[in-house]
């Protein structure tokens, strides 16, 4: 582990400066009377936030806020492409035999949603009330201050491998996972593709088919005769509402991400209104500072391998360039995975809100939770929810109790 680096995050002045200039000369497009969220973010919004990020914000005050916490950097190499340099948060906790728990961030996430979780669980957890976690918070490949791909292909497959490389390479021979959006399906690529290693995977988003009879005869009638509950009816209007009015920006990653790219990297005011306004549709009314919103952007700004990169993921999951057999896409991830337990918290302002019966097709579910409120980022809209479902699901009594050996996250 001798390549294994300290990672202080330090962004060249003249990238700030940069930034400040490309904000400056800003043109914002008109608007339409009377338009609201339906048509996007606002433009007092927007003309806010820039002028906030231009004029109020400190960067380096969050950048030295982000250094607080323990970053490393090390290479990873995936089978057929280049090493890539992978940034992550990682905190041991001083319990023995503390659970490897792998935090996988999504877009427009990143690292930072991480630190709201990260003491409740490894310092918060003495071993003996509640379980004790290591945490590893790694910035995928092509986001965050980790390095991007310059090879076509690099998909599902590639972000798994990059994810259990690393825990492998940290000396986690067993692990757990938690993650939502992206970290969802990459936590279900690991299930697929490395069960030996990643054990259990605790998830914030529901993403799975409806019971079939012949895969899922159990689930299928227990589907058709059991009328939905109450949270369930209302995950049908939510996940109905994103189909039909949030998914636009999912078909233009999936299939021109490269037109895409260059108004994310070129004009910090682009991407400041793409990202913000699913900060917006994807909560639950979470009370977002303008702080939160600059430094959350910023990180894609100022990320290694641009903005433009993180986008990439949905194109390369849905295209299959290098003709690979078995491609792990959106379809495969939502098959039957054997021998690893899946724990699932539901949040009603989600994107997708499913039935029970319907994850349950996944594999062997041990823990679910409803939530009463919260969204999409659960781990920063909801840390006390995350921190809460996590420890029942591996703590004592719960589903997932054991399933790493020699690290049941107590002392005794």
């Amino acid at each position: 582990m001798g390549d294994i680096k300290p990672y202080p995050i330090a962004v060249d002045a003249q990238h700030i400066k940069d930034l400040k200039t490309r904000l400056s000369l800003a043109k914002f497009p008109d608007e339409l009377d009377e338009a609201g969220w339906d048509m996007g973010a606002p433009l007092a919004d927007v003309k806010r936030l820039t002028k906030h990020w231009k004029e109020s914000y400190d960067w380096r005050k969050a950048e030295e806020e982000l250094n607080k916490l323990p970053q490393f950097v090390t290479d990873i190499q995936c089978d057929g492409f280049e090493p890539l340099a992978i940034h992550f948060v990682h905190v041991r906790s001083k319990v023995q035999g503390a659970i490897p728990l792998l935090f996988l961030h999504g877009w427009p996430g990143h690292f930072q949603e991480v630190t709201k979780i990260l003491k409740p669980l490894t310092e918060g957890g003495d071993g003996v009330q509640y379980p004790a976690f290591d945490v590893i918070a790694p910035s995928l490949p092509n986001f965050g201050f980790s390095q991007g791909t310059k090879k076509r292909g690099f998909a599902l497959e590639q972000y798994a491998e990059t994810a259990n490389k690393l825990m492998l390479k940290l000396g986690y021979k067993e692990y757990v996972t938690q993650g939502g959006d992206w970290g969802c399906h990459i936590s279900r690529a690991l299930a697929h593709l490395y069960p030996k290693y990643c054990k259990a995977t605790h998830l914030n988003m529901d993403v799975a088919n409806r019971p079939e009879y012949w895969k899922n005869p159990i689930l299928a009638l227990q589907h058709a005769v059991t009328p939905y509950s109450q949270r369930e009816q209302h995950g049908v209007h939510r996940s109905k509402w994103f189909e039909q009015e949030g998914y636009g920006y999912n078909v233009e990653q999936s299939t021109k991400p490269q037109t895409l790219g260059y108004g994310l990297a070129d004009s910090p005011v682009a991407c400041l209104a793409w990202i913000y306004e699913k900060l917006h549709d994807w909560t639950d009314s979470y009370p977002w500072t303008d702080d939160e919103v600059c430094t959350w952007v910023s990180i894609y700004w100022f990320s290694t391998a641009g903005p433009a990169a993180s986008v990439r993921i949905y194109y390369e999951t849905i295209h299959n360039v290098d003709g690979r057999k078995d491609k792990l896409d959106r379809q495969r991830i939502r098959s039957w995975t054997p021998g690893v337990k899946l724990g699932f918290s539901h949040f009603p302002m989600d994107l997708s809100v499913l039935p029970s019966t319907w994850v349950r097709t996944l594999g062997n579910v041990v823990y679910e939770k409803e939530h009463n409120s919260g969204g999409h980022f659960a781990a920063w809209e909801r840390p006390d929810d995350i921190v809460t479902d996590v420890r029942e699901m591996f703590g004592k009594g719960g589903g997932a109790f054991n399933v790493v050996r020699g690290a049941t996250g107590y002392t005794s």
